[in-house]
């Protein structure tokens, strides 16, 4: 099934610990069902020091399932959907106000 989230795309968390957060999406890891967003399910990683760089303590985002987030249109959560236009490209359109994405 295609994913319905994309890379760049505007997304509000609608479950977790982090519900009602809202950020972008920074990749997307289709075959396991898995979105970062940027901001959110933040982690802190012990970093070991290597020749061309510093370590130590750093956050950084941390995948979230798919299904944890919903597409932001004007700052609301709308369901995605999918058409196939009459040239027989498929679009993700809003469920809420048909809009093409």
């Amino acid at each position: 099934m295609a994913m319905k989230i994309k890379k760049g795309d505007n997304v509000i968390v609608i479950a977790g610990k982090d519900k009602d957060k809202e950020g972008k999406v920074l990749s997307v890891d289709a075959k396991n069902g898995r979105v970062v967003v940027e901001g959110v399910n933040k982690v802190t990683k012990h970093q070991k020091q290597n020749q061309g760089g510093q370590g130590g303590i750093v956050t950084m985002e941390a995948p979230i399932d798919a299904s944890n987030v919903m597409y932001s249109e004007n700052g609301k959560p709308v369901r995605v959907g999918f058409v196939v236009k009459a040239d027989g490209k498929k679009v993700r359109v809003s469920k809420k106000t048909g809009k093409e994405i």
